[in-house]
């Protein structure tokens, strides 16, 4: 079975694989995901889970923003149900759902992250993963006690580009690099 990780490290730019997801569950069945932020930046991190895994539930509060992303999940998932507040959401599909996607304003990422871990359900989170220091580690906390698997979208210095500088560097190509400007 392709770990929740894999998934959304993947789609994050970056891999990360861990084996210990759902080990009960069948290696080749898919995991069924609910992606809570469907528009602007929760576009990028679903669109390579359409592929791979199984949308069951999408949920944003702003159906105008998240149109188009509503539209590509429903094309590919016609049963997907929709969603305006993640806390029905949970209410209703909690059984059907393996694993979250969090693409929601910086700011709202504690509420529907800590709910799902408390359900049992693996999480993937846009950066920053909260609001503050008390409600990462809470998180943190969480994620040990509920046995779940979490991922933050922290994909910023993984691109091609990051990795040609510091060959670059690594190989001497820079000289002696006295300053740096990102």
């Amino acid at each position: 079975r392709r770990s929740f990780l894999k998934s959304s490290t993947f789609l994050a730019g970056a891999t990360l694989i861990s084996p210990s997801i759902l080990s009960c569950q069948n290696p080749s069945s898919k995991l069924n995901i609910a992606v809570i932020g469907v528009g602007g930046r929760g576009g990028a991190n679903f669109s390579p889970v359409l592929e791979s895994e199984n949308i069951v539930a999408m949920c944003d509060v702003d159906d105008i923003w998240a149109n188009d992303g509503y539209k590509k999940i429903k094309s590919q998932f016609p049963n997907v149900k929709k969603f305006t507040d993640f806390r029905l959401m949970y209410d209703k599909m909690y059984k059907e759902i393996d694993a979250v996607i969090i693409s929601t304003p910086d700011h709202t990422h504690f509420a529907p992250a800590m709910i799902a871990m408390e359900l049992g359900k693996h999480v993937y989170i846009e950066k920053p993963l909260a609001h503050n220091v008390w409600e990462c580690r809470t998180l943190k906390k969480a994620a040990k006690y509920y046995n779940i698997v979490s991922q933050m979208g922290n994909q910023g210095h993984t691109t091609n580009g990051v990795r040609q500088i510091k060959e670059w560097y690594e190989a001497g190509v820079l000289g002696e690099v006295h300053e740096v400007h990102a």
